[in-house]
């Protein structure tokens, strides 16, 4: 395993955007030489996870390009390598990005700068820890590909439902994975209507996408 994780530099066209990324070489880079994602619970295998870019977070960014955001406050949870974070900070959006992975900051305000835009606020927070309070409330949240296991159902909700506006429109975009009809009952037992529909037009993606928008209005 290597002592320090390998990058590589790439272009992703958006409609009629350029987003100049950095990201991980692939998944097997690691990096913990301050032992900080190891205190937080992050294993070796799972490290790499946020820094690539992965069909579900494309489907976001694409879906983010045309999405109604005047007047609203955004937030991106579990951004991992924040494309659509990127996408609406292209588009003036007041976008804020979240994400557990101590490394996620440090890749975001590259790409940023990369992409000559303002400032992300970021935090750093996991679904369960107690300081996400300064986060605030938003009007709309977005996210992709979230759901890796059960334990996620409830603390996303959980999450999500902490920081809605009153009328606040949540979106996610999930891969298929098996959890989001578990997380759908749990979103509606809190209040929440919801919507799903398959993405189209996503010959930019190299394989068939077997997932969901998952939308849900409260």
């Amino acid at each position: 395993m290597p002592h320090a994780a390998r990058v590589r530099y790439t272009t992703l066209e958006i409609g009629d955007m350029d987003i100049h990324i950095r990201m991980l070489r692939d998944v097997l880079q690691f990096d913990d030489s301050d032992g900080v994602a190891g205190t937080l619970g992050i294993s070796s295998a799972a490290w790499p996870l946020f820094g690539v870019i992965w069909p579900s977070g494309e489907v976001l960014a694409h879906l983010m390009l045309d999405y109604q955001i005047k007047g609203k406050r955004v937030l991106e949870v579990g951004c991992g390598i924040a494309l659509a974070s990127l996408v609406l900070n292209r588009r003036a959006a007041d976008i804020t990005a979240t994400d557990h992975h101590p490394a996620v900051r440090g890749f975001l305000d590259y790409n940023v700068g990369l992409n000559n835009g303002k400032i992300i606020p970021f935090v750093r927070t996991g679904w369960g820890e107690p300081f996400h309070d300064k986060l605030g409330t938003f009007d709309l949240i977005i996210g992709s590909d979230l759901l890796y296991e059960d334990a996620h159902v409830n603390l996303l909700a959980a999450f999500i439902n902490q920081h809605v506006r009153p009328c606040c429109e949540v979106v996610i975009v999930d891969p298929g994975r098996g959890f989001h009809a578990k997380f759908t009952s749990k979103m509606k037992s809190l209040g929440y209507s919801q919507s799903r529909k398959k993405p189209e037009n996503i010959d930019y993606l190299e394989k068939h996408f077997k997932g969901w928008i998952l939308t849900y209005f409260k």
